[in-house]
């Protein structure tokens, strides 16, 4: 019994947040599942391991959602390697990707200016290269169904995984085994997303890869976040703080600003506070929410009926902001990005507010490691600014999680639904990964052993390969599917009587079925001849063959050599044709054309119709090449044996003649 190998190798995220990135390798084809950065390191650190792959053997390429760490070394790999593939993600991930790179790229170019330690080499790519990148981009919808036609049978459709607008989780079928990748997925629905949705319509997929960034950890209730949230933000600034949201500018982003604007709305006393959304991107990232207010929850697609939901009304754009100039005298609110403060703008003002004990900062998003946002998150007394000088941390500093990721209640009750067969734990810490993969083992302990699914957790660049047995299974269609006919028992062997005994009963194991067998991308459909056409791109065909095979003889020599051959002989002849022997001499006692029926008809020999040769006719099959050959050498043999030389001598013709 055959054995196929899937392997699965992070090059990114593996026991860690940051730079999403897996190798998917399974009967000769191969996928990378996101491609990310790195948050926490710069240039070429924070790339996925490529060393460890050939970019020239990747088939596809799919990316789950615009987020950098799941998507910003994408136009790296597509660009500066040697990929030749195709890359897919759906429409709004594609139109937030390329304004989140762009401004990643500005952010990039002004730390370098900024004497920042970002060497040149360290440029991943230029923005003409990112355009390049992302006319490379093809799109997919939820629930449609991309087929590469790969000899593997690869396939693959998106669902819904909430996190972000346009986030997808991956349903793969490949080489006829699945995996479901789900990248970043939420099962909340908040005010403007809807939760994830279960992969409905499939067997238990055979891998599933999931997301272990909350580990064990139980987020409390929205109710409950979203009050300590403007909670806090209402405690700082009514102290005359200046309150720092960091959020990447789009995602989280607009959660936390609709939140927020409905709170100052409710609240007349916090009207004379400014809100600022600062992001070169403000206005195009709302615009790209409004066109796709579609793919939003029912709350928002209501509220476009009556107006723009994203239209604010206590919360102010600002495409740029000078830090040194900005106003920032009186108390404050300001979202600014990038989320982790590793540089831009929420990165300078956070260096500006930090000495304050009235202002704070507010972490609303997952922290990644080796961050300055995780940093702060443990209240040192000092940190260092972006000119390297060390200043005391007086500010607050809060965390209240709005990342849109599962907790351990969510992904557990979510793995036990989808019901997997192996499942391989991503994007997580090390520590929170293991507690994760320790309270599944817990839980699948009530299983019989055979029944339990193997968890691994591998860390980057380690390979986890999975061994399956190669199916070997087919359906049967069309016709060949309905219920067969029983024979009722008799000792008739008269087809006529067979046929007119027949009954229908129900399908029994054991029962055989005649048919075509066709294999296409390890899909393999038994069906009957008729049904081709319907069931597969094949269509039903014949090919006739003609032999022409020299015989000098008479037909009656030809006759008896056949007799003696095969049975059931069926003899036609043409008497219309102008008599001429087989030999070419005219002959008052040759028979025209006479044709030789074997075998029901599937080979006929034709003699007469061409002086010295007998034609061979036959429709081409196994039974018809192997009568056709027999009856070839048989003609042969016929002419040269010494019943044939009996059959064909005449008496010598001078002898009766009188000497003149």
């Amino acid at each position: 019994m055959s054995e196929d190998v899937m392997t699965i190798t992070p090059l990114g995220s593996g026991q860690e947040v940051g730079r999403s990135c897996h190798l998917l390798t399974f009967r000769g084809t191969t996928l990378l599942l996101d491609c990310g950065i790195h948050p926490g390191y710069d240039g070429m650190a924070g790339l996925p391991f490529f060393d460890r792959v050939d970019p020239e053997s990747v088939d596809v390429v799919l990316i789950t959602h615009f987020h950098l760490d799941h998507a910003a070394s994408l136009p790296y790999f597509t660009e500066r390697t040697g990929f030749r593939g195709r890359v897919f993600m759906t429409h709004p991930t594609k139109a937030v990707m390329r304004l989140l790179l762009g401004d990643y790229l500005r952010l990039m170019s002004v730390k370098r200016g900024s004497g920042g330690e970002l060497n040149p080499e360290d440029v991943l790519y230029t923005e003409a290269e990112l355009q390049s990148c992302v006319d490379k981009i093809e799109l997919i919808d939820y629930h449609q169904t991309i087929d590469l036609n790969l000899p593997s049978g690869l396939k693959f459709h998106a669902l819904n995984a909430g996190h972000v607008l346009g986030a997808a989780m991956f349903f793969i079928e490949i080489g006829g085994r699945s995996v479901l990748y789900t990248g970043d997925y939420s099962m909340e629905e908040d005010r403007h997303l809807m939760a994830a949705e279960l992969p409905k319509y499939h067997a238990s997929p055979d891998v599933l890869m999931v997301e272990a960034t909350y580990g064990v950890q139980v987020h409390a209730t929205r109710a409950e976040r979203e009050a300590r949230f403007t909670g806090t933000i209402e405690r700082i600034v009514t102290g005359g703080g200046r309150c720092l949201i960091p959020v990447f500018a789009l995602g989280r982003a607009q959660e936390l600003l609709l939140i927020l604007d409905e709170y100052w709305r409710e609240h007349p006393h916090l009207h004379s506070v400014p809100i600022y959304y600062a992001s070169k991107m403000a206005s195009r990232a709302l615009r790209v929410f409004q066109t796709y207010a579609n793919m939003m929850n029912g709350r928002i697609r209501s509220q476009m009926d009556l107006g723009n939901p994203f239209s604010f009304s206590h919360i102010r754009n600002l495409k740029s902001i000078d830090v040194n100039s900005f106003d920032d005298r009186g108390p404050s609110v300001v979202f600014a990005s990038p989320g982790m403060l590793q540089s831009g703008v929420s990165r300078q003002l956070f260096d500006r507010w930090a000495t304050d004990p009235k202002n704070g900062v507010l972490i609303a998003g997952y922290a990644v490691e080796h961050t300055l946002a995780k940093e702060i998150m443990s209240q040192p007394k000092e940190v260092v600014t972006m000119e390297g000088r060390r200043q005391p941390l007086n500010a607050l500093v809060d965390y209240v999680s709005f990342s849109a990721h599962v907790d351990f209640v969510q992904n557990r009750d979510f793995i036990t639904s989808v019901n997997p067969r192996n499942i391989i734990l991503v994007h997580g810490a090390k520590e929170e990964m293991g507690r994760l993969k320790g309270a599944l083992i817990m839980n699948y302990a009530k299983l019989p052993e055979n029944k339990r699914p193997t968890i691994a957790m591998p860390p980057n660049e380690v390979d986890v390969k999975l061994i399956f047995t190669r199916r070997r299974s087919a359906k049967v269609m069309g016709k060949l599917a309905e219920a067969p006919a029983a024979v009722d028992d008799d000792d008739d062997d008269d087809d006529a009587n067979r046929t007119k005994n027949r009954t229908a009963r129900e399908p029994r194991e054991g029962d055989p079925v005649r048919g075509i067998l066709v294999t296409q991308q390890n899909s393999s459909k038994i069906v009957a001849p008729e049904d081709l056409s319907t069931y597969t791109p094949l269509r039903a065909g014949s090919v006739s063959s003609r032999l022409h095979v020299p015989f000098v003889g008479k037909v009656q020599t030809l006759r008896m050599f056949l007799s003696e051959m095969f049975r059931g002989i069926e003899e036609s002849r043409n008497d219309d044709v102008g008599r001429r022997g087989v030999g070419g001499d005219d002959d008052d006692g040759d028979e025209g054309i006479v044709t030789f029926s074997l075998h029901g008809g599937q080979v006929n020999v034709v003699a007469g119709g061409t002086p010295g040769a007998v034609t061979v006719e036959w429709d081409c099959s196994s039974v018809g090449d192997v009568i056709a050959d027999s009856v070839v050498a048989l003609i042969m043999h016929a002419q040269s044996s010494a019943a044939s030389i009996r059959l064909t001598s005449q008496p010598c013709g001078h002898r009766g003649k009188k000497r003149r």
